[in-house]
């Protein structure tokens, strides 16, 4: 939509052999907005909630959160409720969502309608359709494990087995009380695993496939912590490029803009060189995902917080996925990634590292630059003394390694990093060897 055709409100009509009217539409940009808890997270367990409510007049900001629900085939209908954004309504809105739709709203001055299909704790392989997984033999074993359990699952067996996990529970419970003791987690309740929001597609055939196809100009994802915690972050990669192809098609809407945001940081912070773990490995894994036509990502390894999973910090994170859309998908002159790394080249005991979205050129944040690490032939990391050398340029070095051949920066899920660009934007985290990779 051009800026000259968007607005309203307006009313539409439907004439057949009666007639339907429906008031208060608008006409703008649509984007659906999906993943799993920090996409859920409301405004209103956002940092700042009395001042972002009180300044909460966007009557042309609207969003349509979809009912969850989990389906074993591909569903023509959802349920939901489209919302006007009001004091009163905002707290419930995706906060990443309405922070990305205000920034949007703001710049664009036009209607921005914005669709919440979101679950907590869920994998990115219950939001992809099961034709889509079953035609990678790489994500077969998932899908078989899927079926194994499905297959061995017993309802009055598992109803026989949580009651006498709950009377065990309740006495623990008691008797912690008794003591002034903190009581043990209450064992969950048995679900059957073909209802399960962790299945794979239950979540594409009962909350996406009925979206479509519902015009849109792209989507935001937040989602990949329920993949980073076991030995399958390696395949983060071919499924979220899977998942946007699955949705595109589906679509039939060419390669329309997809962004997603990059793990923040996140657990204890940094002490050895390189911290590998299954969270640095998705945040690698999405950075190479950029490859994909026409996808951005918002990066965001300085807003997190290390002692909770869900940072509070939702504004910054919607600004940055704002950006991404505004600078590529809008055309606007600005400044829309944080930098990415290019390239590397190594002469003299040093390291040149390159990298592209440096705006007016890197800064480091402080007096002086952190996060790079080198190793030589031997694969051991240093900490390296690192420098910026250009607009677009970083020099690493150590004199413990006199033939360094491989460069890491921010290579921990909590990182003690500080490269930034001219814009303010955090630099990805990344490496140039794969040593450790499977």
């Amino acid at each position: 939509l051009t800026e000259c055709q968007a607005g309203g409100p307006l009313t539409l009509v439907a004439k057949g052999k009666n007639a339907v009217q429906v008031a208060d539409v608008l006409v703008g940009e649509v984007w659906l907005c999906s993943g799993q808890s920090n996409m859920a997270m409301t405004v209103s367990r956002s940092a700042n909630f009395p001042e972002e409510q009180a300044a909460a007049e966007y009557p042309q900001i609207r969003m349509f959160t979809v009912n969850r629900v989990t389906a074993e085939t591909p569903q023509e209908r959802c349920q939901g409720t489209w919302q006007v954004c009001t004091p009163d309504t905002v707290g419930n809105f995706s906060a990443t969502a309405y922070f990305f739709g205000r920034e949007l709203h703001r710049q664009l001055k036009a209607p921005v309608g914005l669709i919440n299909s979101s679950w907590g704790g869920t994998p990115v392989q219950a939001w992809t359709s099961l034709a889509a997984q079953q035609a990678l033999p790489e994500l077969q074993p998932i899908l078989d494990g899927w079926d194994q359990q499905i297959k061995n699952y017993d309802a009055e067996t598992s109803k026989a087995r949580y009651e006498k996990q709950l009377a065990a529970w309740q006495t623990q419970a008691k008797q912690a009380k008794q003591s002034g003791k903190q009581p043990p987690q209450r064992p969950r309740a048995p679900v059957d695993p073909r209802e399960s929001p962790h299945r794979p597609a239950s979540l594409y055939n009962g909350m996406i496939e009925p979206l479509a196809p519902f015009a849109l100009r792209g989507a935001i994802w937040y989602q990949g912590e329920s993949n980073a915690g076991g030995p399958l972050a390696n395949l983060y990669g071919l499924q979220l490029s899977t998942m946007i192809r699955n949705w595109r098609q589906r679509w039939g809407q060419g390669d329309f803009p997809f962004e997603w945001v990059q793990l923040p940081n996140f657990r204890a912070p940094q002490q050895a060189p390189v911290e590998t773990s299954g969270w640095v490995i998705v945040q690698e894994q999405m950075r190479k995902t950029l490859a994909v036509p026409n996808t951005g990502m918002a990066i965001t390894i300085d807003v997190g917080e290390a002692n909770d999973i869900h940072p509070k910090n939702k504004q910054d994170v919607g600004k940055r996925l704002a950006l991404w859309a505004l600078g590529t998908t809008y055309g606007k002159q600005l400044v829309y990634s944080g930098p990415l790394f290019t390239s590397m080249a190594a002469q003299d005991g040093k390291i040149a590292v390159r990298f592209e979205h440096a705006g007016e050129g890197l800064k480091a944040a402080g007096e002086r630059l952190k996060g790079f690490a080198i190793a030589g032939d031997d694969r051991k990391f240093v900490f390296a003394e690192a420098a910026i050398a250009g607009p677009d340029t970083v020099v690493v070095s150590s004199s413990e390694v006199a033939q360094p051949v491989a460069v890491r920066y921010a290579w921990a899920a909590n990182p003690d990093a500080n490269l930034f660009n001219s814009a303010g934007l955090p630099a990805s985290p990344f490496r140039t060897d794969e040593w450790d990779s499977p």
